[in-house]
């Protein structure tokens, strides 16, 4: 975009229209007695600014660095981390912001009813008593998905005795390939299937869609063969059925497209999603 030129001085205008100014300009006196060169003129003027040019041009760079100071003060204060109120205590500022972790209304999660990578046909409300870790998943996904799925992994292993009390589910987004065996093959393959308490669920897209609408996840999904869009949301939802936080996984690309996060970024979300839902079955270390 091209910033259009502010519109020109009328003042400044006339003043170029004049041409230059000439400081030499005045009229010369004839009869003047000419200066031995010999002497030295009592005009000192081009020889380079006097003591008050000076003084002034001190002050002007005290005057900068001081507005250089407090324009960095104020961009340090305002690169600050802000704490969201309501979050667990044990999640640190840093990894609640790398999480874009959020407290959420406590009203009850929307249930549902579908059928799991195993053929086991269950209701959300079916886990009532326990955490529960709920994402949306592509089964074909390439992309964001095997990246949430090392994490889910990750905090698995990071919740230790506290695993028990803990359930992993994502919902499937991808209406094309929504059988149970698909929902199978990728919890193999990014070794979900691992955790015990790890629920994949999918079902007809008239089953499915409704859980998209109520969790608030658009899904695009043009063709058979191409990529599946969907939002990506952790929902933490607590032993009594009522969504607490919810979590925004991200992900970063290569140059030729693929998908990654640094191993550090990987290991965090995962201790930050162990975290969490520890501190939903009082037992926040």
């Amino acid at each position: 975009m091209t910033i259009p030129e502010a519109p020109e001085n009328d003042a400044a205008s006339a003043d170029r229209d004049a041409g230059p100014a000439d400081d030499d300009a005045a009229p010369v006196d004839d009869d003047a007695a000419p200066v031995d060169p010999g002497q030295q003129p009592t005009s000192r003027r081009g020889r380079g600014p006097g003591p008050t040019l000076l003084v002034a041009l001190g002050v002007t760079v005290l005057i900068a660095g001081a507005f250089a100071f407090l324009a960095n003060r104020h961009r340090d204060q305002g690169s600050q981390l802000i704490r969201v109120s309501g979050i667990p205590s044990a999640v640190s500022t840093p990894l609640a912001n790398l999480m874009g972790l959020a407290p959420i209304p406590r009203k009850p999660a929307p249930d549902f009813t579908l059928t799991d990578q195993n053929g086991h046909t269950l209701s959300l409300s079916a886990f009532r008593g326990r955490a529960v870790v709920l994402e949306f998943m592509d089964t074909h996904c390439t992309d964001i998905c095997p990246l949430v799925s090392q994490e889910f992994v990750d905090a698995y292993h990071d919740l230790g005795t506290a695993a028990s009390q803990v359930v992993f589910v994502a919902v499937n987004v991808n209406g094309y390939h929504a059988a149970v065996s698909d929902a199978a093959q990728f919890s193999s393959e990014h070794q979900l299937d691992t955790i015990p308490n790890w629920h994949f669920f999918t079902g007809p897209v008239s089953d499915l869609h409704p859980v998209w609408d109520a969790y608030g996840v658009v899904v695009q999904a043009p063709s058979p063969t191409a990529d599946i869009i969907h939002s990506s949301f952790a929902f933490f939802i607590g032993p009594d059925g009522r969504e607490r936080y919810l979590g925004n996984p991200t992900d970063d690309h290569t140059s030729n497209g693929t998908a990654y996060l640094p191993a550090g970024t990987l290991a965090s979300w995962g201790q930050g999603i162990a975290l969490v839902s520890r501190s939903m079955v009082g037992r926040p270390q």
